[in-house]
């Protein structure tokens, strides 16, 4: 007689329903009372006065918006979410505009991470819990395609999404550009670098960008950066976990600061 095979199945866990609001109405109020909005799923084609009310309260609060398709927000909740959804965020975002003049106000040399496109919460939340440790004044996220700030992200920063800023930007290139008239220079990682990473100096203002998991960084903000750096490799798995990756070149500029200050 043959065996049974024992099939297991994965079961996605449920999202915590205390992390999003659903309904047009509930989701203006959500953001009139001062929530802070991860991001707002909304059917495909909807369009009613409600709903423009909305879109022009969203548009005013520069809150990032997907259209999905209705299948996408029944997953989350089968009750009457009028093809409305939004994700509440446990962080207040920062702005990068007041981020950088107060670090120079206080005598500090900047040191930032810009994130394009990682888009695993653990992976994000890994890198901001070095990024806090080696004492990086803030870390920058594009609006859309970036890792959604969960309780999984949280728990795998260990805290540090509570205590180091992040700033979410609509444009990672005006961003980029932006850093470069404030004084940092933009050091991207990647395997195309022409130098090793110690072998470039992180003491002067200083903004290291990573690339996304499975692509890495987009090649026009690649063509913005000042220098690309790469990671030494001799094994045989092609690269990095980004987080690690990520930890390696913080903590470069760390070694380097601290040495010239002794």
């Amino acid at each position: 007689m043959e065996r049974k095979k024992n099939v297991v199945r994965h079961h996605r866990a449920p999202i915590d329903k205390s992390t999003y609001v659903f309904g047009t109405r509930a989701v203006i109020e959500a953001i009139k009372s001062g929530k802070e909005i991860e991001k707002i799923l909304v059917r495909k084609g909807l369009s009613n006065e409600l709903s423009r009310e909305l879109f022009s309260l969203v548009r005013e609060m520069d809150i990032p918006v997907q259209n999905v398709p209705v299948e996408r927000i029944d997953r989350i909740t089968r009750k009457n979410h009028q093809g409305v959804l939004a994700f509440l965020s446990p962080i207040t975002y920062q702005k990068l505009e007041n981020i950088i003049p107060g670090i120079y106000e206080k005598g500090e040399v900047p040191l930032l991470l810009v994130l394009d496109k990682i888009s695993d919460v653990r992976n994000f939340g890994a890198i901001a819990r070095s990024a806090e440790v080696a004492g990086a004044h803030a870390i920058v996220v594009p609006e859309k395609g970036a890792a959604q700030v969960n309780a999984d992200a949280l728990k795998t920063s260990a805290g540090a999404l509570n205590m180091i800023p992040v700033c979410r930007v609509k444009s990672l290139r005006e961003t980029i550009v932006f850093l470069q008239e404030s004084g940092l220079r933009i050091l991207a990682a990647t395997e195309k670098g022409d130098k090793n990473y110690f072998e470039t100096s992180m003491q002067e203002p200083t903004a290291i960008l990573m690339g996304a998991e499975d692509k890495g960084i987009e090649p026009e903000l690649l063509k913005l950066a000042d220098e690309w750096v790469k990671i030494p490799q001799f094994g045989q798995i092609a690269s990095l976990n980004v987080s690690v990756a990520a930890s390696v070149l913080i903590f470069e500029a760390v070694r380097q600061r601290m040495q010239a200050s002794s």
